[in-house]
């Protein structure tokens, strides 16, 4: 037991510091540093204050703290025998490594996006999600800000991928990280996405900064994460979503962005 508890704080610890790291590194540049000549990137006008940021460091350390014991009982108590994760790299041939991270963001995508739809009830809202759409106007520190039930049901993706799908441990431990990046770029407040992306296949798959800015700001609709497929086939795309991203990229770029 005490074995289980000292783990306990290094992961807990690991996860806070990454979420520090991660999410502090970019709110550095955009927020404090370079806030004078980034301003053309900026989604809303408006800006967010101390408090927020106060408020959105608190809950998402709680989160940390949730996302630590989902993965301490998943890899280390007796639980993980029963997984489909492994340690032996020769157990599967090396390209699956990263066709395992591949699916396990498809996986989380689809997860997310009934997790997330199922949030906004209005039944369950106010109890839960409110504390994450607290912030209308989102910075890199809102991408752990949950409330601590729906923290267990964000952290809960772990569970799914550990039974559903075969991976490295150490591939699990990466998709956490690469969530947690693309995450903070989605609560960015800033568009960084180049001119070229929006005539390209690409744009028709991926969220941007834009995408998912315009859910805190409505608060339904684009409830997807990294893809927007499940948005387009259930029809809750914002429909202004287009728009409001050739007006940030004409922004950035100039009156031609939205049709060079």
């Amino acid at each position: 037991m005490e074995q289980l508890v000292k783990t306990l704080a290094a992961i807990f610890s690991i996860t806070l510091v990454r979420y520090l790291i991660l999410a502090g590194i970019p709110f550095l540049f955009f927020y404090i540093v370079l806030s004078n000549s980034t301003t053309k990137y900026k989604i809303q006008q408006r800006t967010a204050g101390k408090k927020d940021f106060l408020r959105e460091i608190l809950f998402s350390s709680s989160s940390s703290l949730v996302f630590a014991v989902i993965s301490l009982v998943i890899l280390f108590t007796p639980l993980k025998s029963y997984t489909l994760l492994y340690s032996d790299y020769n157990a599967y041939p090396l390209w699956w490594l990263p066709l395992s991270l591949v699916l396990s963001l498809v996986i989380h995508d689809t997860y997310f996006y009934w997790m997330h739809r199922l949030m906004h009830h209005k039944k369950i809202f106010r109890f839960t999600h409110k504390v994450h759409h607290q912030s209308t106007n989102p910075s890199p520190w809102t991408s752990y800000s949950f409330h601590i039930l729906e923290a267990v049901a964000e952290g809960g993706i772990l569970l799914v991928l550990a039974f559903t799908l075969p991976m490295h441990a150490e591939m699990l431990i990466l998709f956490t990280i690469v969530s947690l990046m693309i995450n903070v770029y989605g609560h960015l407040g800033y568009e960084i996405m180049p001119k070229g992306l929006r005539h390209s296949f690409l744009f028709e798959v991926i969220n941007t900064s834009v995408y998912h800015n315009l859910h805190h700001s409505k608060f339904k609709g684009n409830y997807s994460l990294y893809f927007r497929w499940w948005d387009k086939l259930m029809k809750t795309e914002n429909p202004d979503y287009v728009k409001e991203y050739d007006r940030i990229q004409e922004q950035r770029f100039g009156s031609r962005a939205a049709v060079a």
